[in-house]
């Protein structure tokens, strides 16, 4: 296949993934999907025409980093073995600043909870982790966690008196990442930089409640349509599913 009928085919899987709502995906995504509709083109190829052609998502270069206190993994061998939790902030006209939570399983990479709040206290961290383990334990109730290692940075609403007696009530053990180290808790990390990237940062919430309706249509959105390189390009919902799938068969 000829340069421009490539360029047309990527142009094409560009504008299907923004009807999805989804911007600034890279060459290795666009490849993918590529393969995805029967298009082989090497993967350098495909950069080198989307570089041509201003079609690159744009990137900041990072520093040097000296050695890390985080070592070896935090991506366990399958879901609800840990889950990881943060807080970010974003703008309503009528509220000022407000809270995001969220809780992303480390597996899987999907999205298990998500909250926007106010006033982000320690009671409503908790609102991502309720969802989360209610639609995946079944129950919130004593010890229904019981295995889940929950992962989260040292703010002051994680390492509360509440928020801890609560993750000791499901039954889940707390894990602190270590301090000053952002990699310890990478998955949810990365999960708010796509978050902002891909609504925060592109659109204006008037109040709390519409915020709160966008991050779940967010959520969903992202659990079934991005499609993830650590998992060969499959979307944090295909994961589940094959591994659901893969446990009734070995049942």
């Amino acid at each position: 296949m000829s340069d421009t009928v490539i360029l047309d085919e990527i142009r094409s899987v560009i504008a299907k993934t923004a009807e999805l709502g989804f911007h600034g995906e890279g060459y290795r995504k666009i490849w993918a999907k590529l393969r995805f509709a029967g298009i082989t083109a090497d993967k350098e190829r495909v950069r080198r025409i989307m570089r041509e052609n201003d079609l690159l998502a744009p990137h900041r270069r990072g520093k040097p980093r000296g050695p890390s206190a985080h070592t070896g993994t935090i991506i366990p061998i399958a879901p609800n073995l840990m889950w990881g939790t943060d807080a970010t902030s974003t703008y309503t006209s009528e509220h000022g600043s407000v809270t995001v939570f969220a809780a992303i399983d480390h597996h899987t990479g999907e999205c298990v909870g998500i909250h926007a709040a106010i006033i982000g206290n320690r009671f409503e961290a908790l609102e991502p982790i309720r969802q989360g383990i209610k639609e995946h334990f079944g129950s919130y109730q004593k010890k229904t966690a019981s295995g889940l290692i929950l992962r989260h940075d040292h703010g002051s609403q994680y390492m509360s008196r509440h928020f801890q007696k609560e993750i000791k009530f499901l039954g889940a053990t707390s894990s602190p990442s270590f301090v000053r180290q952002p990699e310890g808790n990478g998955v949810i990390e990365r999960f708010f930089r796509t978050l902002k990237e891909q609504l925060l940062w592109i659109k204006h919430f008037r109040t709390v409640d519409e915020l709160a309706d966008a991050l779940h249509e967010f959520k969903h959105r992202y659990n079934h349509h991005w499609i993830m390189q650590r998992h060969g390009y499959r979307t944090p919902k295909q994961v589940r599913d094959e591994w659901k799938t893969d446990m009734i068969k070995v049942a």
